[in-house]
């Protein structure tokens, strides 16, 4: 009885699917977006923001959104190529984040190290919870 149960909530509910991705999704960049604005407020000699932290914040978010998505649809309409699906989504989003910081850089006078630290921290902390989920739903695909 034991076994069975745990067998039957391994199949329903670690499989990730779109709505308790958007769930899982919106509560995590909450708690992101919580230390983000506390941050500032507990140390406020330092600058570790950005001025436009927020637009930052934004597209890293709906980038990844978005990418997740491409990557789930892709999975979903051929398992087999999951893993380019998963690439790609990955592509797409670097590339659109490169272009995000280059045109944030031209047109910002802020340059340095709160800049490449604030990107690269969202963007490494946004593509970890993306790839997590995505490699979730591959797990079970396997199975």
């Amino acid at each position: 009885m034991k076994a069975r149960l745990i067998v039957y909530f391994c199949k329903n509910y670690t499989r990730l699917g779109l709505t308790k991705f958007v769930f899982s999704y919106l509560l995590y960049t909450a708690v992101l977006g919580v230390i983000a604005y506390f941050l500032p407020i507990a140390f406020p000699d330092v600058k570790l923001l950005v001025s436009r932290f927020w637009v930052m914040f934004g597209f890293l978010a709906g980038i990844t959104f978005i990418g997740y998505v491409l990557a789930y649809i892709g999975i979903k309409s051929n398992p087999e190529t999951g893993i380019m699906a998963i690439m790609g989504s990955i592509a797409v989003k670097m590339i659109f984040s490169m272009a995000f910081v280059l045109i944030y850089s031209v047109k910002s006078q802020e340059k340095g190290v709160v800049l490449v630290l604030n990107f690269f921290s969202l963007y490494l902390l946004f593509s970890f919870f993306e790839i997590y989920s995505l490699l979730r739903n591959l797990r079970h695909q396997n199975k």
